[in-house]
């Protein structure tokens, strides 16, 4: 019993005095692991920093160029994981952490395939110079001002002040119309004018209401085209130029356009039928015979 005991006591000596010296073996190695890691650490905080500052440069929204600062540093960081574990010597521990870094990798891209998503279209549409913070687009049914494009989602403002979220991958799957890319729009005016009215009087009068109000520096033509012989009236368009870089001057220069022509034809008895329809009777009412039954058949 007591040669068993003084055997373990041995075995557990030897064990120790070839973990000490191992351990004294090495320190040279982890000396060098540890100064790399405190290196890789203080020149991921410094690119964490330029990377950020970089980034804000080109991208208005903080939250993507603090995101952007932040995987500079992990990639950092990481590199000098994997140089403190080479130096140590550890070649089997760091083809086990990449392979398990692949596998926990395709696991949490799979679960969070949607959010990855949204996330990296936030990038995507940071960069992106065709659509920025206080552009006027339309998308998937909405309309309104960017207010902001975070890491998830793009932050329209509407008309009404209402504010809708729309998640950066619909955005980036699906078109858009950007208002603020130009600075000039083309404006649609529809109307109809009686079938007694002079179609070159009536011409001359919305060329004449338009050009009074909207001169155009590029001498664009005010088009002018008669449409259709309309149930009630003869329909026409007539399309022009102007400075507007959203849908709200889209609005105002037509609801102007609208008011000029009316105000024209009011002033030279130009008719602007609204629809009308006649019922014809082709049998005559006999009033005198309908009264006289009806009193007949009273007594």
């Amino acid at each position: 019993m007591n040669n068993k005991i003084q055997t373990s006591f041995v075995d557990i000596i030897d064990k120790i005095e070839g973990w000490v010296s191992s351990f004294i073996e090495n320190l040279p190695n982890l000396i060098v692991a540890i100064i790399v890691m405190v290196i890789s650490f203080y020149i991921a905080r410094f690119v964490n920093k330029w990377a950020a500052k970089l980034a804000s440069k080109r991208i208005p929204q903080s939250s993507i160029s603090n995101l952007i600062g932040r995987m500079c540093a992990i990639i950092v960081v990481s590199i000098g994981l994997f140089l403190a574990l080479g130096a140590m010597d550890l070649s089997k521990t760091l083809d086990t952490l990449l392979a398990g870094a692949g596998i926990s990798g395709l696991v949490i891209g799979l679960a969070l395939q949607g959010t990855l998503s949204n996330l990296l279209s936030g990038v995507v549409l940071s960069f992106r110079k065709k659509i920025e913070i206080g552009n006027w687009i339309e998308t998937n049914g909405f309309s309104g001002e960017v207010i902001d494009i975070n890491l998830s989602s793009l932050v329209l403002k509407e008309f009404d002040n209402n504010l809708v979220v729309i998640p950066n991958k619909t955005i980036i799957e699906n078109p858009f119309k950007n208002y603020s890319l130009t600075s000039k729009m083309r404006i649609v005016v529809e109307c109809g004018v009686g079938y007694e009215s002079d179609l070159e009087k009536v011409e001359k009068l919305t060329r004449e209401a338009v050009a009074g109000l909207y001169k155009s520096d590029d001498d664009s033509e005010i088009e002018f085209y008669y449409t259709e012989f309309a149930d009630s009236s003869i329909n026409f368009i007539c399309r022009f130029w102007v400075d507007a870089e959203n849908a709200k001057n889209k609005l105002d220069a037509k609801s102007v356009a609208i008011k000029a022509v009316k105000k024209s034809f009011n002033a030279n008895n130009i008719n602007i039928p609204f629809p009308i329809r006649t019922l014809e009777f082709n049998n005559k009412l006999n009033v005198n015979n309908t009264q006289n039954g009806e009193f007949a058949s009273k007594n």
